[in-house]
């Protein structure tokens, strides 16, 4: 599969081909004749330098499995990842250590990701003390609190423990982190779900600030499609491990072509009390991503779904209109 371009004439700053992650399940004693969760299924995508991917769909999906796959924190079952004009997949411990230092994740959970039994000044110093990134001990310490002030905390912080702070500041603890390394991508894995709906637009906030000033890219994992609109250059939608359709951010909440995006939309809260959306409701369950359907994935809940067709031939990503992607037999 051919990934879609993110913009024209954008060099990518990440280039994902036919990404596939298995995970196998009731393996036998000998360590075969068990089934697999076909998590991640062909995923193919490309990041420039600079721009926000949006990476969302339902829980189970694949988004986060991709996200880490692509960082290598989980060994890809197949596919080709190139980062920098580096093949991702082929370097060895040693040079995806090196490598480490440009890409780096934010994780979901504030309260699991911190070590509760350092302190914030170490949490943030691990990766100069690990890159070499400080020349001395005053460098150190200095280049910590200057971290902790590009986050919104005071230079104090760095000699206190993670439990002794609030979920939201924890998580810019987890950003300052991710900054220590002066990465190039940084992959945020829903880094806001499990924060307050008034402390999640600090966060944003937050991130869309530091990549103005650092010139990041960002890989922005998410769940809820209301929380990615704003932040995202593009956003790509993902359903049973496949990508079914991206489109730059406003065209693809104008202008949704995949069945199961419209879905998702018409979930989205609307501000204004006076305005009416008809909700969609997918009838059935996600199915078992050990057994998936034959066909396109959606086609048992889609309300359009067109048999045998939908049931038996898989649809790929085809340009619908510029930069507008979507794997959809009835659509595009």
């Amino acid at each position: 599969m051919t990934a879609p371009p993110p913009a024209p004439d954008a060099a990518p700053l990440l280039r994902v081909d036919d990404l596939v992650k298995n995970f196998p399940v009731n393996v036998g004693w000998f360590g075969g004749g068990g089934d697999q969760v076909h998590a991640v299924d062909r995923v193919s995508f490309e990041v420039a330098a600079g721009e926000t991917l949006g990476l969302v769909g339902e829980s189970g999906c694949g988004k986060s499995t991709t996200g880490r796959c692509v960082l290598r924190l989980i060994e890809p079952s197949a596919g080709t990842i190139w980062f920098a004009g580096q093949d991702v997949r082929a370097l060895d411990h040693k040079a995806l250590r090196a490598l480490r230092r440009d890409m780096q994740i934010i994780f979901q959970d504030p309260y699991a990701s911190l070590d509760p039994r350092m302190t914030v000044g170490a949490i943030v110093g691990e990766a100069l003390t690990i890159h070499g990134l400080a020349k001395s001990a005053k460098e150190h310490r200095d280049r910590v609190a200057a971290l902790l002030e590009t986050v919104g905390m005071i230079p104090d912080h760095m000699r206190r423990y993670p439990h002794e702070f609030s979920g939201g500041q924890r998580q810019r603890i987890g950003i300052a982190r991710a900054l220590a390394a002066e990465p190039k991508l940084i992959v945020c894995d829903e880094p806001v779900s499990a924060l307050d709906v008034s402390v999640q637009a600090q966060v944003i906030n937050l991130l869309e600030d530091l990549q103005q000033q650092f010139g990041l890219t960002y890989i922005f994992i998410a769940h809820d499609l209301s929380v990615v609109e704003h932040i995202s250059d593009r956003v790509a939608v993902m359903y049973l491990g496949r990508i079914v359709e991206t489109a730059a951010a406003a065209d693809l909440y104008a202008s949704p072509l995949h069945p199961y995006t419209e879905a998702l939309l018409s979930a989205v809260p609307i501000p204004d009390p006076k305005a009416a959306r008809r909700r969609i409701r997918l009838e059935g369950e996600v199915p078992n991503p050990i057994h998936p359907p034959a066909g396109c994935h959606f086609h048992p809940r889609c309300p359009i779904r067109q048999m045998p067709l939908c049931g038996t031939e898989r649809p790929e990503l085809k340009r619908a209109a510029d930069g507008h992607w979507v794997a959809c037999h009835l659509r595009g």
